[in-house]
């Protein structure tokens, strides 16, 4: 499975106000659910729990909350990509705020797919330019069209 299988244009977000990393996963859990017909407190739930394990900030103003879903078939998983309307504090590995969320949903039973996504996505958004575009886009298509180019490219 690649990054351009679980992403389409209606799970982009641009600019998403949130003042905090709680605020952000609840809002990112609201979109989620409208979209994937998925209960957004059990969204919510599972993001929670897994920053509880440490800050999925991985540095450059990018965050990557991931979790599992027991209401996600093993051929499933889901990709959202955020960009926020300011940085926010995500207890990231650098301490910069983060600008830019991914969020990823796999099966519970998933395990080597949910680790070649996030090696694909973290391989990505090591990208200066890529990051870059992605801070400079100015709506949802024009994320969607940054992150789906690189996205095809993308190896684990």
């Amino acid at each position: 499975m690649q990054l351009s299988d679980i992403i389409t244009p209606k799970r982009v977000v641009s600019s998403l106000e949130g003042a905090s990393k709680k605020r952000v996963l609840e809002l990112a859990a609201e979109f989620i659910a409208e979209e994937s017909q998925m209960d957004s407190e059990d969204i919510y739930q599972g993001l929670i729990d897994r920053e509880r394990l440490g800050s999925t900030g991985i540095g450059f103003g990018v965050a990557i909350p991931h979790c599992r879903m027991t209401s996600l078939s093993d051929e499933e998983a889901y990709g959202y990509l955020i960009q926020l309307n300011q940085g926010i504090d995500f207890d990231s590995i650098d301490g910069q705020p983060v600008e830019l969320l991914f969020v990823l949903l796999v099966p519970e039973s998933t395990n080597q797919v949910h680790l070649n996504l996030l090696a694909q996505l973290a391989d990505c958004f090591a990208n200066d330019q890529f990051r870059h575009n992605l801070q400079m886009a100015t709506d949802a298509n024009e994320l969607f069209d940054i992150a789906s180019k690189a996205f095809r490219t993308a190896t684990a």
